[in-house]
């Protein structure tokens, strides 16, 4: 990626947030978050990575009204950005939040000792849980050791003086 497509990438993004959030009037869509843009380096195509929060049968109808909102935000985007051509945007849903909910379940499962069937790990993935603030153990003190060839409280030599 060059440094302009970037620049245009993140300024899609926040385009695009914007819109969904003010100008988008479907009430299928919820709590909807552009995580990402991704635009070809000719600027005909744009990936929208968004990530939706709810039960999979309500983020499937969020995804399917943002589809039908598309050419709306594409055409909105033209009356905000000055881009001689407008990308064609494709959307696709980002599951990092579901991807880490998983690995935070499994980290809780292996400190618990305890492993679960794959009917209820399934079932844990549906809903995100609260993130529960870890107490570090206490660790032993390590015992000072003194450097080569002095004894603890021994203070250092000075600098050599050259002859």
């Amino acid at each position: 990626m060059t440094q302009r497509t970037d620049r245009i990438d993140q300024l899609l993004r926040q385009e695009i947030g914007e819109i969904l959030a003010r100008d988008v009037q479907d009430p299928r869509i919820g709590f909807v978050t552009i995580t990402d843009v991704e635009t070809a380096p000719d600027l005909s195509t744009a990936r929208v990575w968004v990530s939706v929060i709810g039960q999979p049968d309500e983020r499937e109808q969020t995804l399917k009204a943002l589809r039908r909102a598309l050419p709306f935000v594409r055409h909105e985007l033209g009356s905000r950005v000055r881009l001689r051509r407008i990308p064609e945007l494709l959307l696709r849903e980002d599951d990092t939040a579901q991807r880490g909910t998983r690995v935070l379940q499994l980290l809780a499962e292996l400190e618990a000792g305890a492993t679960a069937t794959p009917d209820e790990s399934a079932a844990a993935i549906e809903s995100l849980p609260t993130p529960v603030p870890r107490i570090p153990a206490a660790e032993p003190a390590r015992p000072r050791r003194a450097r080569a060839g002095r004894q603890l409280g021994e203070k250092r030599p000075g600098p050599r003086k050259r002859r």
